[in-house]
C-alpha cells in the first residue's frame, strides 16, 4: 500500500512532467513561428516581440480554454443535480 507522502510525491512529479511537456510544446511552437534570422548570434527585437507575444496569446488562450471547461462542468453538475428533483414530481 503506498503511504500518503508517496502518493503527494508521485502527483508532483506528475504535475511536474506535465508543466514541462505543456512547457516545451509553447517553446517549440514560438520559436518554429518567432525565429526567422539564423545569420547572428543575436535575438532581434522582432523576433523577442514575436515569441512574447506568441507565450502571451497561448497562456490567454489557455486559461479562457479552461475557465469554458470548468463552466461546462458546472453546468453539467447543476443539470445532472436537477434531473432527480423533476422526475420525482
Amino acid at each position: 500500500m503506498a503511504q500518503p507522502q508517496s502518493l503527494d510525491t508521485e502527483a508532483t512529479v506528475k504535475q511536474f512532467k506535465e508543466f514541462l511537456l505543456s512547457y516545451n510544446k509553447l517553446s517549440e511552437m514560438c520559436f518554429n513561428d518567432c525565429a526567422t534570422d539564423f545569420t547572428t548570434r543575436k535575438v532581434l527585437d522582432s523576433e523577442d516581440k514575436c515569441s512574447l507575444n506568441c507565450m502571451e496569446k497561448y497562456l490567454k488562450m489557455t486559461q479562457r480554454i479552461s475557465l469554458r471547461f470548468q463552466e461546462y462542468q458546472l453546468q453539467q453538475s447543476e443539470g445532472a443535480s436537477v434531473m432527480p428533483g423533476m422526475m420525482q414530481r
